[in-house]
């Protein structure tokens, strides 16, 4: 299979040349990325088709056909910002990890080899990286549960159906209606991971990862193959007995239900898993931020708020509703709205705006308005064309009020998830009344 890869808002050339696509695989990976959830939105969808180029949008993932397949990374300025493929591996490491704190999993990446980085898609990653986990898991035993169960039998297992013994077998005293539980692995759970397997075997084109998972298969060969739209997912109870499992059953759901989908694209079958960086970026942001303020006096609120822009007169309903990414709060006041964007903003000194969408400030603004927070916040990705580190851009006076409007940048190339997270504190937790937050 020919696997090309490009960043979000970098264009693959059509032809035949070195590093261009050929036209027939680029209109495939064209069809697939149509017939995705995704198309439409994000940027305006996930590939956008030009006559004489493939141009990625604001989804990154892997997009495959028959034949081929597209990995789209962000743009996320690493060390290694050259177009390289110590670029993209370094890319590749800094994705799984944002994915992993969004989806709120625990994943252990060091034990893959730098080479498995850098030759490997973001699909093949994964797959590696859930069989690892599958296989320690199972090694340590599969999930048991007692299930319930109805049997004619003997001899007396369990109670007496008595309504049914006296129906079914008044005549027949040798027959005994039992109901009874027996400890079982063909669960809930074990379904749900042996269709996960079934699944990535159908996709991945690694001959270690095909491996792994007819390794796997083996272990699962006595759990009931159950279709996926009919898996029991509401049946899966994570508690102390299974708590290892829980990133299991998260990755599962990533695979099989989440941002993964297996479309039709008309000229044969196409796949794509797919995360858009604006609502990935919200999610691993909003994360880390709760993360930071645990044990303080303030309380951090994801999606909170629900205010309501408008009421209508004349029957009272409520329209128009906001939902800020993150809210802060000391007490019941909210002392800090957050607002994050997977935007690039300028330093140009010919553009005081900073290339901040004019939209957003007005979101902002009826944000100040419904909540009255002192601060608020637009959080950007830091990028090299920033002076100085990550920190404040720039702060302003929403006119007529005293309330601050921030721009600031995140560098999440810098440092682990801990040191992130202890920048974030610094942008919220206040000392002797200045911002911690400021430029290197």
């Amino acid at each position: 299979m020919a696997a090309f890869s490009v960043l979000e808002y970098r264009s693959l050339p059509r032809g035949d040349g070195p590093g261009c696509i050929p036209d027939l695989m680029a209109d495939r990976l064209a069809a697939v990325a149509k017939a995705s959830t995704f198309a439409g939105r994000g940027e305006r969808g996930v590939l956008e088709d030009r006559r004489d180029e493939l141009r990625a949008r604001g989804v990154v993932g892997v997009v495959a056909a028959e034949d081929c397949s597209l990995e789209i990374l962000p743009k996320i300025d690493v060390p290694a910002a050259d177009g390289s493929i110590e670029e993209r591996s370094e890319i590749r490491k800094r994705l799984v990890h944002m994915l992993a704190v969004a989806l709120d999993m625990k994943i252990e990446i060091g034990l893959l080899s730098d080479l498995e980085w850098q030759h490997e898609t973001l699909l093949e990653i994964l797959i590696r990286i859930f069989c690892d986990k599958l296989t320690e898991a199972v090694r340590r035993g599969m999930p048991r549960r007692y299930i319930g169960h109805e049997d004619d039998l003997p001899a007396l297992r369990g109670t007496l159906d008595v309504p049914r013994q006296f129906t079914r077998h008044a005549v027949n005293p040798g027959r005994l209606a039992c109901r009874f539980e027996e400890l079982s692995t063909d669960i809930a759970l074990n379904r749900i991971m042996k269709a996960a397997l079934a699944h990535l075997s159908r996709l991945s084109r690694s001959i270690g990862n095909l491996q792994r998972i007819r390794e796997l298969g083996f272990v699962y060969a006595d759990i009931s193959t159950v279709p996926v739209p009919a898996l029991r997912w509401g049946e899966v109870v994570i508690e102390r007995t299974n708590r290892g499992w829980q990133d299991l059953f998260e990755m599962a759901r990533m695979f099989l239900r989440n941002q993964f989908q297996t479309t039709n694209s008309g000229a044969g079958q196409g796949t794509a898993l797919l995360f858009e960086m604006n609502t990935l970026f919200e999610e691993y942001v909003g994360r880390l931020v709760a993360r930071a303020m645990a044990g303080t006096e303030y309380r951090v609120s994801l999606q909170g708020g629900r205010e309501y822009c408008l009421t209508a007169q004349d029957s009272g309903r409520q329209v128009f509703q906001t939902k800020p990414d993150i809210l802060i709060r000391r007490g019941d006041q909210v002392v800090q709205v957050i607002d994050t964007k997977w935007k690039r903003i300028s330093c140009r000194i010919d553009d005081p705006k900073q290339g901040v969408s004019q939209s957003d400030i007005y979101q902002m603004m009826a944000y100040a308005h419904l909540y009255k927070a002192p601060r608020l916040t637009l959080l950007y990705p830091h990028h090299t064309g920033l002076l100085g580190g990550d920190g404040i851009q720039g702060q302003f006076w929403i006119s007529g009020q005293a309330t601050t409007l921030e721009t600031v940048s995140i560098d999440v190339a810098l440092g682990t998830d801990d040191d992130i997270a202890a920048r974030l504190k610094k942008m919220i937790v206040p000392k002797n009344g200045e911002h911690l937050w400021s430029l290197s």
